[in-house]
């Protein structure tokens, strides 16, 4: 497993596991020496993703998301602007992967007038906000799990049908996007639904307005490398001359 890898196994390992891990038990897992977990977790430290404990690390402690109907009036007018440049990228007859999120569903209202559009989502707000908007589109809705903090439908079921897809497009959303890190979404659940639409549509775009631009979140999603097309507020943010360079074939700012 390659040092990038491990970091992320450590960060998930540490996610299921309240938050601590020993570092023997650490090279237990990841079945390589304390020395090279060492290594490992000076990384983690230096980027501020855990805080290194005698005989282990801990979690940094990361703000969970704001409520649903917060983070959708939150900077409304960039999200409008994000979801109608993607919705440039549709044509009629296309098919994509849209999860579940407030600049998803801002996305979801954008496209109305391409008809016979072909739309898969864990999104029940995407759902509705499609069959309203255009009535010549088919859509599904993935089955699944309902409930805890996050909005979507999720589970082994959701990917299962999900990995049996391949679509044109993947539009999904995270909550940090970062030039080392990539995206990164704060709930497991969230972010294995994304990872399989990425690893299932030919093409991934994904959606970012100013304040996920720089931000890591607990959980990765997919690299820097693995965007297509990434759409993102127009403004000039710091993070964003690296996140270009960090693999993104293109950037629309919008």
């Amino acid at each position: 497993m390659w040092s990038g890898d491990r970091e992320n196994h450590i960060l998930r390992l540490l996610s299921f596991a309240d938050g601590r891990l020993e570092t023997e038990r650490l090279a237990e897992m990841l079945k390589v020496s304390r020395e090279t977990v060492r290594r490992d977790l000076l990384k983690l430290e230096a980027a501020g993703r855990i805080r290194r404990v005698h005989g282990g690390a801990l979690a940094v402690q990361i703000a969970g998301e704001a409520p649903f109907n917060e983070r959708r009036r939150h900077n409304a007018e960039a999200k409008q602007r994000i979801a109608r440049a993607a919705a440039r990228l549709m044509a009629p007859g296309a098919s994509c992967f849209i999860d579940a999120g407030t600049t998803t569903m801002a996305f979801a209202a954008a496209f109305s007038n391409i008809p016979h559009v072909n739309v898969i989502t864990n999104s029940m707000d995407v759902v509705r906000i499609v069959r309203e908007a255009q009535p010549t589109a088919e859509v599904i809705l993935l089955g699944g799990r309902v409930g805890g903090d996050f909005p979507g439908i999720h589970g082994e079921l959701t990917i299962g049908q999900i990995n049996r897809f391949r679509p044109d497009m993947a539009f999904v959303s995270p909550v940090g996007l970062h030039p080392k890190h990539g995206a990164t979404s704060y709930h497991l659940q969230e972010a294995e639904v994304a990872r399989a639409m990425i690893e299932n549509a030919n093409r991934v775009i994904l959606l970012a307005d100013r304040s996920k631009l720089g931000q890591i979140s607990r959980v990765e999603v997919c690299s820097c490398r693995e965007i297509d097309v990434l759409i993102c507020e127009r403004g000039g943010h710091p993070s964003l001359t690296q996140i270009k360079k960090s693999g993104v074939k293109e950037t629309i700012e919008a």
